[in-house]
């Protein structure tokens, strides 16, 4: 493993335009020379679409890139797949809709250093492909909060869009992603896994990403689907799960009661609770082995 080498794991799926941006913009990484970096891309298409993007890539990268295949469409798969090729004494992750800041790895390295903590996550900032509409602007569904730096995270706050950390902490751990987290939920278990161990996160505000969010995105039908899905795969979190039933229980007849009410202050407020009200109900239906999605929107 090298020493201050970081290896950047991006896991794609179908995106070369996306894709062939997000390597551009890793490309010109600052460094201070405090480390240096590789990138390792883990293609989860059966076809390996990916492969051709990376090699037309080559020829300009001022980095070394790693391409790997993940057959099975299984997004913690691919991410285990990632960690079995990259090398670095550090990981950092990103996601192909995303690109980074040019500071983003150095400001995440520094923040590291200076905590002295096994990771950091920054912010990931919404870019919209055209300009939203209206009720999407007023309720900010695609914004994520944000956190003064070297604020301590907890589990539920910490995602794998944006972040570094030691690679060692994964030593002794057979399985960093849980394969049966197949579509969506494998990165808050995995810091929930970390965190139960010692392991402690903190908030970079200055290692910006940002994540393109398409028109395709921009529909109360994806948003609402998205909620299902979450609450889908809820259940497979070991982690208090009569407390979080109970939760979802008196949550739901709760919005029922209150969603006629609230469409009195605008749809966008109307529709924020509604995705509240189908998480919960989601949740509970997979509780009861009925879940409703299995599939991520792309």
């Amino acid at each position: 493993m090298k020493a201050n080498h970081i290896s950047v794991c991006v896991c794609t799926f179908k995106r070369a335009e996306l894709l062939t941006y997000l390597l551009q913009r890793l490309n010109y990484q600052q460094t201070e020379d405090l480390f240096t970096y590789s990138v390792v891309v883990a293609d989860n298409d059966p076809a390996q679409s990916a492969r051709q993007t990376v090699e037309a890539f080559l020829p300009t990268a001022n980095m070394p890139v790693k391409y790997c295949h993940e057959s099975e469409q299984n997004i913690a798969m691919t991410r285990n797949k990632s960690l079995q090729n990259a090398d670095g004494e550090f990981i950092a992750f990103i996601d192909d809709d995303e690109y980074p800041v040019d500071n983003w790895l150095l400001h995440l390295f520094k923040t590291r250093l200076a905590y002295e903590v096994a990771g950091v996550l920054g912010p990931v900032k919404p870019y919209f492909q055209q300009k939203p509409p209206k009720w999407a602007e007023k309720g900010r569904f695609f914004d994520r909060p944000s956190y003064p730096t070297g604020y301590v995270l907890n589990f539920g706050q910490a995602r794998t869009g944006n972040v570094l950390f030691k690679a060692e902490i994964l030593a002794g751990t057979d399985e960093a992603f849980r394969t049966e987290f197949d579509t969506a939920g494998e990165d808050i278990d995995f810091f929930r896994r970390m965190m139960d161990k010692g392991f402690k996160f903190v908030w970079c505000d200055e290692a910006v990403a940002h994540e393109l969010v398409p028109n395709s995105r921009c529909t109360r039908r994806y948003l609402l689907r998205r909620a299902l899905l979450r609450g889908s795969n809820f259940s497979k979190h070991p982690a208090h799960r009569l407390k979080n039933a109970m939760k979802s229980l008196v949550a739901v007849p709760c919005y029922l009661i209150s969603l006629p009410f609230l469409i009195l202050f605008g749809e966008h407020v109307f529709l924020r609770y509604l995705i509240k009200l189908l998480d919960h109900v989601s949740r509970l239906l997979s509780y009861a082995g009925l879940p409703v999605l299995t599939q991520r929107q792309t």
